[in-house]
């Protein structure tokens, strides 16, 4: 499936909501040879652990790349794609910029912008992190703020906005 321009579908939605099997159930239902982007920098053992129960739940099928910043760069174009996901990717620019909200948030609107104008699906996931409890410290509210304001903007880049409660997708915007 593809358009003219990138049509973005935005999963978000709480630790465990079931974001990522609900995003890799409709992308294989658009496509018989999906692609899998993780942006995750595997940090230590028990989150390898997590990279690899989420790699055990894709088979033969899937296109699979690793990459931290530079999604628009693989070869994705008029792809049914998954773009997993936001908040690891903004770790990714926020680190890079050392905590500084404006430019990890320019760095990662490029990233949307340049998917929005390529032809594809893509399907990007994303966490509701200021749902939970307010952040102890300062760079943990500097982070909530900055997934906030990167989650409102690809969701009205989006043309489907689903919010994953429980395992149930409610649809919160459709195009």
């Amino acid at each position: 499936m593809s358009t003219d321009n990138g049509d973005i579908i935005f999963i978000t939605g709480g630790a465990r909501s079931g974001k990522s099997s609900y995003a890799q159930q409709l992308a294989l239902s658009l496509s018989s040879n999906p692609v899998y982007v993780a942006t995750a920098k595997v940090w230590d053992d028990d989150f390898e652990k997590r990279v690899q129960r989420h790699k055990n739940d894709r088979d033969e099928r899937w296109i699979n790349y690793e990459e931290q910043r530079n999604v628009c760069q693989l070869p994705i174009e008029n792809k049914v794609c998954i773009i997993d996901c936001v908040t690891l990717w903004l770790t990714n620019f926020f680190i890079d910029t050392k905590n500084d909200i404006d430019a990890a948030l320019v760095l990662f609107k490029t990233q949307i912008n340049a998917l929005h104008k390529m032809p594809g699906t893509f399907i990007i996931i994303s966490n509701e992190i200021g749902m939970g409890v307010h952040a102890e410290s300062e760079i943990g509210r500097k982070f909530t703020d900055l997934q906030g304001w990167a989650n409102q903007y690809t969701a009205a880049k989006a043309s489907k906005v689903i919010l994953m409660v429980s395992g149930i997708p409610v649809n919160i915007k459709e195009k």
